[in-house]
């Protein structure tokens, strides 16, 4: 039986959605890798204010809005700027966290802004949730509890860092979906990397240090690059497949981290971070998959 030629030409631009969505997280792989490395030698609000630097001028040069600045302009200024604040605040706490924690560490804490964000969107975005996904959400901080282990010698002060930098984010998710009604896609990621590099100059030029080596320096660059087309990607494989069908491919960034955690730092999850991991997965999945099956119930 012949597949219908609109069904197969959904069906590749899906499979191109996702491609680019998995290449998307091995470019968030090395952007965290090598902030991680530079860490050692520089200040965490040097390599975030580098980080951003790049992503706008990349993102200046690929948009270029001095063609058209009628895509780049906003209804939202505010919202804009509180979206900017949250994402150079997720940025410097991450970097702060990878000083000390493995990749997988963040990584898995940060998976579970999925939960914040579904037990918030009721008060802020109108979207409710039932109680089976509540007890997902309660199972989901299980399981980041698991990879804390607060009170036990195990636990590390750097994951406070890593759990502000995933409240921020999530809050930074929030307003991205808050804006998108309103607001281009082309000028909220110019915004995300011209706005914090702004915002975090008067505080990051001052304890400016010169990189030690080239190999630092190239690190620095290596995550401004990884930031701005990491976005990119993402901008693409959404316009090729609907978030239901990419959403599930977020978690292969775990599989990178542990792998880059390994190449490049010597670095194993432990077993309890594993098993904190696959609660967290599994209930982020769970309510997706309430979200598509039973929608707001």
């Amino acid at each position: 039986m012949a597949v219908p030629l609109h069904d197969a030409a959904e069906a590749a631009a899906r499979l191109r959605g996702i491609a680019l969505f998995c290449g998307a997280m091995v470019l968030f792989t090395l952007l965290d890798s090598a902030a991680k490395y530079a860490s050692a030698y520089l200040p965490a609000l040097e390599i975030a204010w580098v980080r951003f630097l790049v992503h706008g001028l990349v993102a200046f040069l690929i948009f270029r809005p001095w063609r058209d600045w009628r895509p780049y302009r906003t209804r939202r200024p505010i919202a804009q700027v509180i979206r900017a604040v949250f994402l150079f605040m997720s940025t410097i706490f991450n970097f702060l966290a990878l000083r000390t924690l493995r990749l997988d560490q963040t990584t898995t804490i940060m998976f579970s802004a999925a939960f914040v964000i579904t037990a918030l969107s009721g008060p802020i975005l109108g979207e409710w949730v039932g109680p089976r996904r509540w007890a997902a959400i309660v199972v989901g901080f299980i399981g980041v509890l698991i990879v804390i282990r607060p009170g036990t010698s195990a636990f590390e002060p750097a994951m406070l860092y890593s759990v502000v930098a995933m409240l921020s984010y999530a809050g930074y998710l929030l307003y991205t979906r808050h804006l998108t009604g309103t607001d281009s896609v082309q000028g909220m990621v110019l915004v995300s990397g011209v706005i914090p590099s702004v915002l975090l100059a008067p505080v990051a030029l001052p304890v400016l240090e010169r990189p030690p080596t080239l190999l630092v320096a190239a690190a620095l660059v290596v995550t401004g690059l990884c930031g701005a087309f990491g976005h990119w990607l993402l901008i693409h494989a959404q316009r090729l497949a609907p978030t239901p069908v990419l959403s599930p491919f977020l978690y292969t960034q775990l599989i990178w981290m542990t792998v880059a955690g390994y190449l490049f730092f010597d670095q194993l999850p432990d077993r309890l971070t594993l098993v904190g991991a696959a609660v967290i997965v599994g209930s982020a999945l769970y309510i997706l998959y309430r979200q598509q099956v039973h929608g707001d119930r």
